[in-house]
């Protein structure tokens, strides 16, 4: 492994990363607020400070595998006028939100390659924020694409619910203390891997192209 590269490609994913990460977060605290829920209001999550909504596991998943997710923001349905539509609505918004900021980065990236070049002395600056521009974009889709899958307790599993009957949707969440371990064997499987990455560069190069 080059170690050089490594911590060059970190630097240059990092903050787009912990930028998408929290807007993901906050998009389901304020979204959620809005519906009647104070639960993230009060317990500090509505801010835009990464540190409230990382989750140490899926940081280094994100550096190991390319693939991560913050801490979940707490929501209590019972506030909710419905409860089964709120929480759908409430786990669309952070996908829907990282899909705007990666069509906000391609808009970046477009505007920035037909400025004329900078000068050399702000070229040190210019290169690597066309970088993190590029990197945005493949960031916030797959953090879209990963969370919409039906897996406990990512996003995917509360729209899932939401269209559910109650009565199954009731069970289908007793599974969610387990997802972690389900994600985690899938993860080592590769079959996360094989099943989102075609949909990430599908979506990816129509936003590019």
């Amino acid at each position: 492994m080059d170690i050089n590269s490594t911590i060059q490609q970190l630097i240059i994913t990092a903050p787009p990363f912990l930028f998408a990460l929290t807007f993901h977060e906050l998009a389901h605290g304020y979204t959620a607020w809005k519906l009647g829920d104070p639960t993230a209001k009060d317990a500090g999550r509505l801010t835009m400070n990464p540190l409230k909504h990382l989750d140490p596991f899926g940081v280094l998943a994100f550096i190991i595998m390319k693939i991560g997710w913050a801490k979940p923001v707490p929501v209590n349905p019972s506030y909710f006028r419905n409860p089964q539509q709120g929480m759908l609505i409430t786990a669309l918004a952070g996908p829907v939100a990282n899909l705007l900021l990666a069509v906000i980065s391609v808009i970046l990236l477009r505007l920035f390659m037909i400025l004329p070049a900078p000068p050399a002395a702000l070229a040190a600056f210019g290169d690597p924020l066309f970088a993190m521009l590029a990197a945005s974009i493949w960031i916030n889709v797959m953090l879209a694409v990963f969370n919409l899958l039906p897996i406990p307790p990512l996003d995917g599993s509360k729209v899932l619910m939401g269209f559910l009957p109650p009565d199954l949707a009731a069970n289908y969440a007793r599974w969610e203390p387990y997802g972690f371990i389900v994600l985690l064997v899938l993860f080592y499987l590769g079959v996360i891997g094989q099943v989102i990455m075609p949909i990430i560069n599908f979506i990816v190069g129509l936003l590019v192209h």
